[in-house]
């Protein structure tokens, strides 16, 4: 009855005038048990004296205890700092008491009132045993209860015997509403193995073996290393990985609410978290100045880039921030998101880049200086099977922005390229390369300054492969990896936005931007540390099943094409690729014949793709006979005369 009480009531606690009366009575049963220790237990002292100092001995407590707080704290999860306070409190009343005393002796304000030092040594004494004591007697009950209660408890391992681990052991035992178990810490300081810490013992790493974690039936290991490299938990991470544990860390100090850790901020380890280099910091960012007083417009402002990239705009100070995407329910998700977080200073428009009439009105109407321009098609397969689509939004949508910026004299123009367009073997990455061709064509005309991103893969955003190996091990697997050799370049989407506004504001104008995403990542791999970091095993629990390149699929990407080199800049992550020369005049005719021709002859769009991009080479797709039938390519170019015509 009692423990369903505390549990069904966990949010009610003790008063503390509660805690202080009890305190206040714990001081005078300690002030008589001081005498009697004092008198060899026995009455051979005046009693009638003792009753008139009780009351002032109370009293001067009760005045300490309300300056240092000590009856304050929530007596079942009483710490470190509340013994601080009630030792403070102790010394407080104590020299108060003596103080007291002294002055009594001159002026004899209270007869009778004079206690011998010895007393007061004892009492104080007494009573911080008892205070002490008397709550962890409390703790203790509490914490038998709530391991009775019927709830299994969970084992863990603290990995990590510093500061941030104790922090962590705290956290994760004074937690009320879970049943925690400390086994251990983990430590590689040999100073610290085998001592103990709150009572729990400190091992070395090399402890962590299957025989361990059964005979301790644990089921977690949490990392509380601050400061670590991404490359050093990979590798502690790789050492327990195949362990039946889940394995999970502590965020950085910088990100816990109000300097505390909240066992919510225990997450499990990401694949994220083992990316093969530093994450990306951008320092002396220009990115302040460069949207003072400004107009920006962002499109695909819903898509993962695009959303993040207004994320990150929103928090600095700009003039008005406007927002285009189609997909009404992903824009309107931003907008609530946006205000909730207290961003009001946006203006989101649902509307399609190839309504070039839209476009123009609303770049009329709101004069934007900085464009970050992210709508396009990018799934691979999908824009294999309608090249017409990838067109459409890749290359005729851009062309319709990048022409308007020139008529409407816009300042910048950021692209958000991909690396897929280096040396493309498929649809869209083609439709990328020809739309930075275009850029460039631009580039030469106005005064526009038109910059271009390209990176790599992103990880979390739509229709990555992160989702969808979590989603095909929350089903139970299997996993599937097109190719066993396959590899990708990947960045995180805060990261691939802060390249992007990076570009922006030190771009000159004509530059192609790429940034050292370090090695790649071979997406075997990744698929079994991802079953690993779920706690399972690969293959026993979740297999992984080799599918097959999918049409124009690529083995591996590049960041830079053939006959392209790169340039510095003042951040070692971020490179200006110098991209091979281009006819600007023949480039800017074939993209215009070709958004005719896919409007009217749509066969023939692949072709002229082939013409605009001679090292697009289709791989693994239905147009490799394009590339193999030169002579089909030559007869099936659309008719010069025809195009005019259709021009005209």
């Amino acid at each position: 009855m009692i423990r369903k009480y505390i549990f069904e009531n966990d949010k009610h606690y003790a008063s503390k005038w509660t805690v202080l009366l009890i305190d206040l009575l714990i001081v005078g049963i300690s002030f008589i048990l001081a005498y009697f220790i004092r008198f060899n237990l026995s009455f051979n002292f005046d009693v009638q004296r003792l009753w008139v100092q009780l009351p002032i001995v109370i009293l001067l407590f009760l005045g300490a205890f309300l300056v240092s707080g000590s009856y304050k704290g929530v007596v079942r999860h009483t710490g470190i700092k509340d013994v601080y306070a009630i030792f403070n409190a102790i010394c407080l009343a104590s020299i108060s008491t003596i103080v007291i005393i002294l002055f009594n002796r001159y002026t004899e304000l209270v007869n009778g009132f004079t206690i011998p030092l010895s007393i007061i040594i004892i009492n104080s004494l007494l009573t911080f045993i008892a205070l002490t004591s008397a709550r962890y007697v409390f703790k203790i009950s509490y914490e038998s209860l709530a391991t009775s209660n019927g709830i299994p408890s969970k084992n863990i391992i603290v990995y990590g015997a510093g500061e941030s681990g104790i922090i962590t052991y705290n956290t994760l035992t004074n937690h009320s509403k879970m049943k925690v178990k400390v086994v251990g810490f983990v430590d590689n300081n040999l100073q610290k193995v085998g001592k103990q810490i709150n009572g729990v013992k400190v091992y070395n790493k090399s402890i962590l073996s299957k025989e361990f974690v059964r005979f301790h039936n644990i089921t977690e290991v949490v990392f509380s290393i601050q400061s670590i490299p991404p490359r050093k938990l990979r590798t502690l991470v790789n050492e327990i990985v195949d362990l039946p544990v889940k394995v999970k860390i502590v965020p950085p100090v910088e990100d816990w609410i109000n300097g505390e850790l909240k066992v919510s901020q225990i997450k499990q380890v990401q694949i994220e978290d083992l990316l093969d280099r530093p994450p990306i910091q951008i320092k002396n960012s220009k990115v302040m100045r460069d949207f003072e007083d400004k107009v920006i417009m962002v499109t695909g402002g819903a898509g993962s880039i695009g959303s993040e990239l207004v994320r990150q705009i929103c928090k600095y100070s700009y003039q008005s921030l406007i927002i285009i995407d189609q997909a009404e329910s992903a824009l309107y998700d931003l907008q609530q998101e946006l205000k909730q977080a207290g961003f009001h200073n946006f203006i989101p428009v649902v509307s399609d880049i190839r309504d070039k009439n839209k476009m123009r009105a609303l770049f009329e109407e709101y004069k934007p200086n900085r464009i970050f321009h992210a709508a396009a098609y990018k799934h691979v397969p999908l824009m294999e099977r309608n090249p017409y689509e990838a067109v459409k939004i890749n290359i005729a949508g851009t062309k319709n922005i990048v022409d308007l910026a020139v008529e409407s004299n816009v300042e910048k123009f950021v692209f958000v390229s991909t690396d897929k367009a280096v040396n493309p073997t498929n649809v869209m990455g083609a439709t990328k390369r020809i739309a930075e061709m275009y850029i460039s064509c631009r580039q030469q005309e106005g005064k526009t300054k038109f910059i271009t991103t390209r990176f790599g893969n992103v990880l979390g955003s739509n229709g990555s492969v992160i989702p969808l190996f979590r989603k095909q091990i929350e089903k139970g697997g299997p996993l599937t990896v097109t190719h066993k050799d396959i590899t990708r370049y990947f960045m995180t989407i805060p990261e691939a936005s802060q390249l992007v506004l990076e570009a922006g504001a030190m771009g000159k104008g004509g530059e192609i931007f790429i940034f050292d995403m370090g090695e790649s990542v071979k997406i075997l791999d990744l698929a079994k540390n991802m079953i690993r970091l779920s706690g399972l095993h690969y293959p026993d629990d979740i297999d992984i099943k080799i599918t097959g390149l999918r049409p124009g699929e690529k083995l591996y990407e590049e960041l830079l094409a053939n006959g392209e080199n790169t340039l510095p800049t003042y951040h070692d992550k971020i490179m200006i690729s110098k991209v091979r020369d281009i006819d600007y005049t023949k480039t800017r005719n074939m993209i215009d014949e070709l958004c005719i021709s896919n409007l009217f002859f749509k066969d023939n769009v692949v072709q002229l793709m082939k013409r605009i991009v001679p090292e697009y080479i289709s791989n693994n797709s239905d147009f490799c006979k394009l590339d193999n039938d030169t002579e089909k390519s030559k007869t099936s170019e659309t008719p010069k005369s025809k195009i005019a015509q259709l021009k005209s």
